[in-house]
């Protein structure tokens, strides 16, 4: 058994190319969940999600793929028309901590919805906030939404409590959504916080999860690992067995995203030399076959981009190998 800590898109494409995801156990990343109206959006679960129910939009590595954007449209035509310029709506302080405990910071303006939702995928979120109402953990509702569809991945929310990535930047304080969904990753960033961390805990099975071995995909280090690595007790977890992570650099350049940024604004290089530093607890590496940076642990080299199946199970498989390096230390 192996378990995956997954971000939304370069953990997802690794986990494209394995072919037993009946044996394999994903936490993902809550940190980027947000609240839009009434509905709980958790798009780094749900692409997980939706890739192993074989729906996933895999042009743009989220949504559903052939979705339609009928009631977006219409929401944003009327935003608009009430006078709306684009930008997303944070609710202000004492409103972020009214609602839903699992909401807390997270919460944004349903009237201006920034972030595109599909008809499909919106359904999805609205059974979501359904079952949340009825008072479900986000992990009974997240089993529950992969059986619907079919997902076959044992799929775990990092955690039932809430955790926020919110950014300082030149613009204010904002959550992670706003600043790469609605404002496309302007905003200079100068600190991170992972709210709500300090009182969150990982589930009993996050916890039982992490006992396996572990790789880390080429998701970002900062915003998609990050509020997992925030939790009490997972990075103590980790360091107790064996991990490979796999880079998401090649070269001094990220795959995507605002990786280089994020990685300057959190103290780090933004190079594998940095994601060295920032993951201690790493038994081994996967990086690209150009990549010279000086490692202090094991390590494979072979082209890390993922950009179809083929190349996923090339990844993948190199993953095993650093695990049996790590076993010949």
């Amino acid at each position: 058994m192996i378990t995956l800590l997954s971000g939304g898109t370069g953990t997802p494409k690794l986990l494209s190319g394995m072919a037993q995801k009946s044996e394999t156990i994903v936490i993902g990343n809550t940190g980027d969940d947000v609240e839009i109206g009434d509905l709980l959006v958790c798009p780094d679960l749900d692409t997980v999600m939706y890739l192993s129910a074989g729906i996933l939009d895999q042009k743009k590595w989220w949504g559903i793929k052939e979705d339609t954007f009928d009631t977006h449209g219409r929401v944003v035509g009327l935003a608009k028309q009430n006078g709306w310029d684009g930008n997303p709506n944070f609710l202000k302080k004492n409103e972020q901590i009214s609602g839903r405990r699992i909401a807390n910071w997270r919460r944004f303006s349903g009237a201006e919805e920034f972030m595109k939702i599909g008809d499909r995928d919106r359904l999805i979120h609205k059974l979501r906030s359904c079952l949340i109402e009825e008072g479900k953990t986000l992990t009974e509702v997240t089993e529950n939404l992969c059986s619907v569809l079919k997902a076959g991945v044992k799929l775990l929310p990092m955690s039932d409590d809430p955790v926020s990535s919110i950014l300082r930047t030149d613009r204010g304080e904002m959550h992670f959504q706003a600043f790469w969904a609605g404002w496309k990753g302007k905003p200079e960033v100068e600190s991170i916080e992972f709210r709500g961390s300090e009182a969150a805990k990982a589930t009993r099975l996050v916890v039982d999860a992490l006992k396996n071995e572990v790789i880390i995909g080429p998701s970002n280090p900062v915003t998609s690992i990050g509020p997992i690595l925030s939790l009490k007790g997972v990075e103590e977890l980790l360091s107790e067995t064996k991990v490979v992570a796999v880079s998401p650099f090649i070269g001094g350049e990220s795959f995507s995203g605002p990786i280089k940024k994020l990685m300057i604004a959190n103290g780090y290089d933004a190079n594998t030399a940095g994601l060295m530093k920032m993951y201690p607890f790493v038994d081994a590496f996967v990086i690209d076959s150009t990549d010279k940076t000086k490692m202090d642990r094991p390590v494979v080299k072979t082209n890390i981009r993922i950009d179809g199946k083929v190349d996923a199970v090339r990844v993948y498989e190199s993953c095993l190998k650093a695990f049996e390096e790590v076993d010949k230390k």
